[in-house]
């Protein structure tokens, strides 16, 4: 499995995000799997990555979690049984992994 964490430097939320994939890749028996961190620079990166904003997770180059289409250099929201959050649960990313 192929995991990708992509993110952009002003944006905190991107470091609760690999603490929650990790915490999710021991849950689904795949603590050994690399998450390959990727630092999206510019707004040019961004519209060339398809990047919607920090932090984005990639399973096997499919970002499991519905966006609005738009790209650049802000932080991401997702919706959670919280309400809106800068990651994605640990929960949700337990079914993401296991769904890819």
């Amino acid at each position: 499995m192929n995991v990708a964490l992509l993110y952009f430097d002003g944006c905190p939320n991107w470091r609760l995000a690999q603490a929650r994939l990790r915490q999710a890749l021991t849950l689904v028996g795949r603590l050994d799997d690399a998450v390959d961190l990727v630092a999206v620079r510019t707004e040019e990166e961004a519209r060339e990555r398809g990047f919607p904003g920090s932090p984005t997770i990639r399973v096997n180059g499919r970002d499991p979690f519905p966006h609005g289409g738009t790209h650049g250099l802000a932080c991401r929201v997702y919706p959670t049984s919280e309400g809106l959050a800068g990651a994605p649960t640990v929960d949700q990313l337990v079914r993401a992994l296991t769904e890819a």
